[in-house]
């Protein structure tokens, strides 16, 4: 069975996303294929966790992970089929989970060996300077694990386990999402995706951690 994101594990308080546009009901918000469960916790910020499906370890090179054995309840569905429902926002989906890594090779062995899908390595630097990139597919997202720069290395103190450090979701009509955040997030550019486009969130829509808003693609990614 390939391994499926379940949950992701948010250390934000949920009134900060509900601000946001996402329809967000007690604790939790549902989006795509994937639960959002907000954790608030003194000290901590950004994601702190997430459970997957089908993993042979738990041992991800020090992303906080736990199994899922079920599938979220996802709301509202037809049969067996969920149907893509956009938040206030217009967010349909969850694209990507971000991790950065001191150590690119080491991770992406550790994320194999607990049976994660390892779709390709990208040897070409970001726009932000990464020089490497590996992709996994986890159900309908990705997780995009970025080799940390050098010089990011070094201010760390060396190697460190990977970590979390982003998300970007998926709005079918970019410019009208960007439209719903008005100065809280960034204009429009184009996106590492061939034919995609991307926006990020500024600091002033008040969440702990790098954001993202992308549109949509023709075909799978990665």
């Amino acid at each position: 069975m390939p391994v499926t994101l379940d949950e992701l594990t948010i250390a934000d308080a949920p009134e900060v996303w509900r601000e946001c546009g996402f329809e967000v009901a007690g604790e939790e918000y549902v989006v795509g294929e994937a639960r959002i469960r907000f954790a608030p916790r003194e000290g901590e910020r950004g994601i702190v966790g997430w459970s997957l499906r089908g993993l042979e370890s738990t041992d991800l090179d020090g992303l906080p992970t736990g199994r899922s054995e079920g599938r979220t309840q996802l709301s509202p569905h037809t049969g067996d089929k969920c149907v893509q429902v956009a938040h206030p926002n217009g967010v349909t989906g969850l694209d990507h989970v971000v991790a950065i890594s001191s150590d690119l090779d080491r991770t992406v062995t550790a994320l194999r060996s607990a049976g994660l899908d390892l779709r390709r390595i990208r040897e070409e630097p970001t726009p932000a300077g990464a020089p490497r990139q590996a992709f996994f597919r986890v159900g309908a997202p990705v997780l995009e694990v970025v080799q940390e720069p050098a010089e990011a290395t070094a201010r760390g103190g060396g190697d460190r386990p990977a970590f979390f450090w982003g998300l970007a979701f998926v709005a079918p009509d970019l410019e009208r999402t960007v439209a719903y955040f008005g100065d809280r997030v960034s204009e429009i550019r184009p996106a590492v995706q061939p034919g995609r486009q991307i926006a990020t969130l500024r600091r002033s829509a008040g969440l702990s951690f790098p954001v993202a808003l992308i549109s949509e693609s023709a075909k799978s990614v990665e």
